[in-house]
């Protein structure tokens, strides 16, 4: 059945509409300023009208899926954090007091918080809870989850993007919670990204050079005892990922599905992007990179999927607190679709001399 929620998603996911593309294109040249002198916001302004079929979407419902499981990798020590962490975290952000919640409030955003692998028993009236199991097993001596499982994370965000587009969502943005997930994200970059460990595996929590090393060590025993498949990138994701990564795969393709931009946060997010990109390629004409992390090996990924972050913030949080600090800037590229005068409007010549009435 997850199998068929997947692959019907893929299915229904469309390349931009290069005639939406093209009517952008041909308001921007409209507007009272140089061609092309607004940048980022002119190249955001017609992917959006590609994605929308609208020169200014309405993207004032929007909101940050956290998606939250735990490891099992994190028997290995490769955190400076333990597992525990997890569903404190979820705990925090249910009560509004993360630095994404802090963010969102400010951009105008909801948190949506989903326990998809806490490996924890947790309870309270905003969670949305699909959780799938209680984290994923050790990958360092066998797989994370079953394909099975992996599909069922997958088809877990697909569907809720699909319910909150009935509630009238139409902009999102990838968050996480996990202890432990950069391992799986350097793990999944290391064998999609054809990239040696040591370049694909940064500090995470924080931890030292011993720990470092060790950490990349247990990720190319993880790839050893797993042998992921890199021409089928379901397989890695069961072998390698985690159950927050799978559930942000499902958050993609749901977006790309209906149409919607989705705004990727940083490494675990993006690691989530190019398995939704391998997947499905035409995804990746529906994401906005937010920022550009500092965890080492981000922008490999971001350059593996073809993405361009818009912010350099020397951030490394994770949560969606990148992706947030973006929806402001996409929701200003419509602005000046929607506000700015044009040349005729304003009485202004495009040699830049006025008019004479």
């Amino acid at each position: 059945m997850s199998k068929r929620v997947w692959q019907e998603a893929v299915s229904e996911i469309a390349p931009l509409d290069e005639a939406w593309v093209s009517k952008a294109s041909e308001r921007l040249d409209s507007l009272t300023k140089p061609p092309g002198s607004l940048g980022r916001l002119e190249e955001t302004a017609r992917q959006l009208a590609g994605m929308t079929g609208q020169l200014t979407p309405d993207l004032s419902r929007k909101a940050v899926i956290v998606m939250a499981g735990d490891h099992g990798v994190c028997e290995e020590g490769v955190s400076a954090f333990p597992a525990a962490v997890t569903p404190q975290m979820v705990l925090n952000f249910l009560s509004g007091g993360a630095a994404v919640n802090v963010l969102s409030r400010q951009t105008g955003a909801d948190v949506v918080c989903v326990d998809i692998g806490v490996n924890a028993d947790l309870s309270h009236p905003a969670l949305v809870s699909r959780k799938i199991r209680m984290g994923t097993a050790n990958m360092a001596v066998g797989p994370a989850m079953t394909r099975s499982e992996a599909e069922d994370a997958i088809a877990v965000g697909i569907e809720l993007v699909g319910e909150m587009v009935g509630q009238g969502y139409r902009m999102f943005a990838t968050g996480e919670m996990g202890i432990g997930n950069t391992t799986a994200s350097s793990a999944i970059l290391t064998v999609l990204g054809d990239t040696d460990p040591v370049d694909a595996t940064g500090r995470g929590t924080g931890i030292d050079d011993e720990r470092l090393k060790h950490k990349r060590d247990v990720i190319a025993r993880a790839i050893a005892v797993n042998r992921p498949d890199a021409q089928d990138p379901i397989d890695v994701l069961a072998k390698v990922g985690g159950l927050e990564i799978a559930g942000l795969v499902g958050v993609i393709l749901g977006a790309a599905r209906h149409r919607c931009p989705v705004v990727i946060d940083g490494f675990i997010s993006s690691a989530a992007a190019l398995l939704a990109a391998r997947i499905a390629p035409l995804s990746a004409s529906y994401m906005i990179a937010s920022h550009l992390s500092q965890e080492l090996g981000h922008a490999r990924l971001l350059e593996r999927i073809g993405l361009q972050p818009m912010l350099r913030m020397d951030m490394r949080l994770g949560e969606g607190t990148g992706a947030v600090l973006a929806f402001p800037i996409i929701e200003a590229s419509v602005l000046i679709m929607k506000e700015m005068a044009t040349f005729a409007d304003a009485g202004v010549s495009q040699s830049g001399e006025a008019r004479q009435a």
